[in-house]
């Protein structure tokens, strides 16, 4: 059994390399730069159809006929489906509220809503029959925003409510409503020596991922289906797909097949319900891929929003008040709206100390385009016009805006608006420092270039419209609040399987979960919490699937917090057991395996002072341990609908931005010449992760801050750019210099100390950007994103 002779100490050459810590390469990371990664619309079957979904043409109308005749005779053609096709009595889905029809019934309520489906044998055959489908509209009046929303005989765009929302909201063209009083902000007004208001406006920004909606249904012999498909939470959509099949949950078996990208963007469902119903119709295994501009009709975006904000100061510049209101765009269907609408509420107060405030944030139905989950999450509309306020201030007390905000900073111990406290680091003040201290780029690098110099430094870039003429820097900070995982008393849990066995002579963990990779990191960190705990080199992560307990979702930051956790969890029962088992077998040959302290490290049983007793692979012999466990962080606590009191969310993070920005005062262009990032991580458990997570987020920030905008027509309610042709996106050429500054101060009630790290960096970005250009400019600049027009007055 190889345990005789003298025991001896593990030496540093044989530790487990690749555990928390150290910046080991994603296993998919060759693949994707190769190009030879397996996307979603990569799948195939042999003998697949092809399903296509025709969409509204119009924003809101009364269906009035549907002729499918002529589709149906097309040649190639499988199956034409509508909603009288519907197999079951559930015929609406929602990740909350169950207002959203699989197939638009009666009538359509935004611009793209999905009326029909195709099945034929070519993806040109499915369109051309699509096209075919006749449908008489009679169009009605458009919702467009609160005025139309709210206005007396206003059309109500879900009629019959029932939701558990309907009961404390003034109008039933109103999802939620969520106010936070603390204090009295009429009173702390009086004590305010310097007031100032804004008006703000936050535009509607695409997810823009890459890989396109697509999945692989295939229909199964005991008349379920399976379905291979690109998402970011399985267990959701499974709860919302079943019903509407009439299937039962084992019935419906969903595989995560390779996601190119996410953001909030794949929480709902797209494709999903329309493969299954033509892959149980037909008989046929039923592929749908969307192309970009069905993509843009096919996902929520993020919710645009119109905030008011008030804030009081005393001449020495402490705060002594906030007042907002915030009206967020949920567009025709709820999707995540009410958790949206707490986000945007509870962290509205931003990072900053304020003892009197009254808050209201409400989000619409209108006939605009749908808005949920995005990287942020109502906390990112928030930001911007909280930091814009700061700035304000600041220039009104004649103090530096990076001052005025560590004065007014909050620190582990803050009361928030909504009573709770803030029980782990909030190194605000600490970040600012560090991002102000970071050195500038130098000014104006093209003058001393000379011939040599790079058109593409500069404002316009490659288009050569300027040399420098008219080009004025600006210096911008900004500082965010965001919360981590699931909030306001959801059951924020995750399940981990891990099997430890010994394979070729070696030990092998394998992890399986139902965690989405969509591009965050998961499957490495998870790989690396397994080598730590487990002290094996060789880990296995089994592909993500139903078959195993919820994950949750891959989004509110809390992946690497939840489903990391119930890793470590699960990997801990195998490690006591296996010790279990080590003692049985073993506890004869050494004392310590009674008395010490044990630990799995480099493939061995150690005690904590290195002394070795066996390989792994020896106590575990043929044996195989397998457990699957649920993990839960501490719970939360619904906001109370009056008051908005409550301990709402788990944890914050936090970071700050310091944007440089030259500006073609001239032309309106903008140069980001650098984005300088400081955020507190808990703890790095990859550090190579944490600096690309900090510096994607920075990127997505800055699109919307200059660049990215969804154009909806404000009489038809119908979209206007949806490609990427005329939605504009920050390419590698828009992407300035970005140094990251990770602080490490862990929160002792997470695993590891870590803290969620990929969504901060989103809020603080585009306001520090706007602040640059502002101090460029000297003008006010109160929307995004900011167009050259916003800039010349032209």
């Amino acid at each position: 059994m190889g345990v005789t002779g003298s025991p001896t100490n593990i030496n540093q050459g044989s530790r487990t390399k690749g555990g928390i810590g150290e910046s080991t390469l994603r296993p998919d990371g060759i693949l994707k730069v190769t190009g030879e990664f397996a996307y979603s619309s990569d799948m195939w079957h042999e003998d697949m159809l092809w399903g296509h979904t025709l969409r509204s043409t119009v924003a809101h109308a009364e269906i009035v006929s549907i002729d499918v005749s002529e589709a149906l005779a097309t040649s190639g053609v499988y199956a034409v489906l509508t909603y009288d096709d519907l197999p079951a009595a559930m015929k609406n889905y929602g990740l909350e509220i169950q207002d959203t029809p699989a197939l638009a019934h009666g009538r359509v309520r935004h611009h793209g809503e999905p009326v029909a489906l195709v099945a034929a044998d070519h993806p040109e055959t499915a369109r051309r029959a699509a096209a075919k489908i006749r449908i008489d509209y009679r169009e009605l009046p458009v919702v467009t925003d609160e005025a139309s929303a709210t206005a007396p005989g206003a059309p109500l765009i879900h009629e019959g409510r029932d939701d558990h929302h309907i009961g404390h909201v003034p109008h039933p063209n109103i999802v939620h409503r969520q106010p936070i009083v603390r204090g009295d902000a009429a009173a702390a007004e009086a004590r305010a020596d310097v007031i100032v208001k804004g008006d703000y406006y936050f535009g509607m920004q695409d997810q823009a991922f890459l890989g396109p909606e697509s999945g692989l249904a295939v229909p199964a012999e005991d008349g379920g289906v399976d379905l291979y498909v690109a998402t970011q939470w399985l267990h959701s959509d499974l709860r919302q797909i079943a019903p509407v099949l009439g299937l039962p949950e084992d019935k419906v078996r969903m595989t995560l097949s390779g996601v190119g990208g996410a953001f909030g963007g794949r929480e709902d469902l797209s494709m999903q319900i329309h493969a299954c119903l033509l892959a149980l119709r037909t008989g046929k295994p039923v592929k749908i891929v969307y192309n970009r501009f069905e993509s843009f009709f096919g996902h929520v975006h993020r919710h645009p929003a119109r905030l008011h904000y008030e804030h009081g100061a005393t001449r020495d510049g402490k705060l002594t008040h906030m007042k907002c209101r915030i009206v967020l765009d949920g567009g025709a269907y709820a999707s995540a709206s009410p958790a949206v609408v707490g986000n945007a509420s509870s962290l509205a107060v931003g990072p900053y100390v304020i003892e009197d405030v009254d808050i209201e944030a409400i989000a619409l139905y209108t006939n605009n385009p749908p808005c949920g989950a995005m990287r942020g999450f109502g906390a990112v509309q928030a930001c911007f016009a909280y930091e814009a306020q700061m700035d304000k201030l600041a220039a009104q007390l004649d103090m530096d805006p990076v001052e005025f905000r560590q004065l007014n900073a909050m620190e582990q111990g803050t009361l928030l608006p909504t009573g709770q406290v803030v029980d782990s680091p909030a190194p605000v003040a600490e970040l600012l420092r560090r991002v102000k201290a970071m050195p500038l780029p130098p000014e104006r690098q093209w003058e001393s270039a000379g011939e040599h110099a790079d058109v593409r430094a500069l404002p316009g870039g490659l288009s050569n419209t300027t040399h420098g003429e008219g080009v004025v820097r600006g210096i911008g900070y900004a500082v965010g609040l965001k919360n981590v995982g699931f909030s306001e008393g959801f059951d924020d849990y995750s399940t981990a399987r891990v099997r430890m066995e010994v394979i070729g002579g070696e030990p092998v963990a394998t992890v399986h979960t139902a965690m989405a990779e969509v591009g965050q990191g998961g499957v490495t960190v998870h790989a690396q919490i397994a080598r730590t705990e487990l002290g094996v080199a060789q880990v296995t992560i089994h592909p993500a699937d139903t078959q195993v307990g919820s994950a949750g979702s891959t989004s509110a930051s809390r992946q690497t917090y939840v489903t990391g956790g119930a890793v470590k969890n699960s990997c801990e029962a195998v490690r006591e057991q296996l010790l279990e088992l080590g003692r049985r077998k073993l506890g004869t040959y050494h004392p310590a395996w009674a008395t010490a302290e044990l630990l799995l490290e480099g493939g061995k049983v150690v005690t904590d002072g290195g002394e070795v007793l066996a390989d792994i692979a020896d106590v575990l012999e043929d044996e195989a341990i397998d457990i699957e466990l649920e993990w839960r962080h501490r719970p939360t606590e619904p906001f109370d609908l009056r008051t908005g009191q409550g301990n709402g969310h788990v944890q914050y993070s936090f970071a700050a931005h310091r944007a440089v920005v030259e500006v073609d005062t001239e032309l309106g262009l903008v140069k980001v010449i650098e984005l300088a990032c400081a955020q507190d991580v808990g703890k790095a458990l990859n550090p190579l992760s944490v600096v690309g997570q900090i510096q994607g987020g920075t990127i997505q920030g800055m699109g919307i801050a200059v660049m990215e905008e969804i154009i909806v027509d404000p009489v038809t309610a119908k979209v206007r750019n949806p490609s990427f042709t005329d939605y504009l996106l920050p390419t590698i050429l828009d992407t300035p210099t970005i140094p990251v500054d990770v602080l490490e101060l862990a929160d002792d009630h997470a695993p590891y100390g870590l803290r969620g790290i990929g969504e901060a960096p989103t809020l603080s970005s585009t306001p520090a950007v706007l602040a640059a250009i502002r101090n460029a400019t000297g003008l006010e600049l109160d929307r995004t994103p900011v167009r050259p027009e916003h800039l010349t007055g032209v």
